[in-house]
């Protein structure tokens, strides 16, 4: 029977993607690097955002974000191309990966805060380290070193927010994750009906929203309503040019 195709719709995704029978898919320092070399390379050519991510021995998280249905492209290119890689190196055959990529589409905010901590705490619940800052493939390091932040990082959610704020960064990151809660909120996104990629709000009515606003209390209810509309508090932001713990805080507000 043939595969049955995704259904991709625009927004952030977790994704995570395991070797065959547990292997090990990176063995050396070389195939964490051209791992990311990949996985930069497309998200450039797909116009995909890379938010953060974390390279285990045998598995690989990434948290991402597309604005058109080319996520199954972005994978295929990356886990195809690794593959090719990995095999040439270690002399081997057949597959690599355990199967089809798993992703999870993310429809709340509170979600996306978790996963960006769960994701960049792995190593440190694998007792892998001692220390989040020690392990040396996720995006974790490159956050707390702002000069050297790849290209395929300058987007992220992070470094949007918080830019070289070093202090800031790691108390975001570093907060405790309760796996219980992540579960917890990981169910309901899946139970939420994703909007119509062909539905999505469009940037320019999200704008007028905000023409002539006349003071800050204005401008907060205008948030709100956006909210509504189904725009997310991103690309709230970007428009106000505010950053988006700022539009969080107003929405967090209104919902009292």
């Amino acid at each position: 029977m043939a595969r049955r195709p995704r259904i991709e719709l625009a927004g952030t995704y977790h994704l995570i993607n395991r070797g065959v029978a547990q292997m090990h898919i990176f063995k050396e320092p070389s195939d964490y690097e051209y791992f990311e070399e990949l996985m930069c390379f497309y998200a450039k050519s797909f116009g995909i955002t890379i938010h953060n991510y974390c390279l285990m021995d045998n598995h690989y998280h990434l948290l991402i974000e597309i604005q058109s249905p080319n996520l199954s492209k972005f994978m295929r290119q990356v886990n195809m191309n690794y593959s090719i890689y990995f095999n040439k190196k270690y002399k081997r055959v057949g597959h690599l990966w355990q199967g089809r990529f798993k992703s999870w589409y993310v429809t709340d905010e509170a979600y996306l805060y978790t996963l960006m901590c769960y994701i960049e705490q792995n190593p440190l619940k694998a007792n892998m380290v001692k220390n989040i800052e020690e392990y040396p493939y996720s995006s974790y390091h490159y956050f707390l070193n702002y000069k050297e932040i790849p290209e395929c990082l300058k987007n992220s959610w992070i470094t949007q927010n918080y830019h070289d704020d070093k202090a800031a960064i790691e108390a975001f990151l570093t907060n405790p994750v309760d796996s219980t809660q992540l579960q917890e909120l990981r169910r309901a996104s899946s139970l939420v009906e994703a909007p119509n990629i062909d539905c999505k709000p469009k940037e320019e009515d999200l704008k007028k929203l905000f023409k002539n606003i006349a003071d800050i209390k204005e401008r907060n209810n205008q948030i709100l309503k956006a909210i509504k509309k189904g725009y997310s508090q991103h690309r709230i932001a970007k428009v106000l040019g505010i950053s988006q713990p700022a539009v969080h805080g107003v929405v967090k507000r209104g919902s009292k």
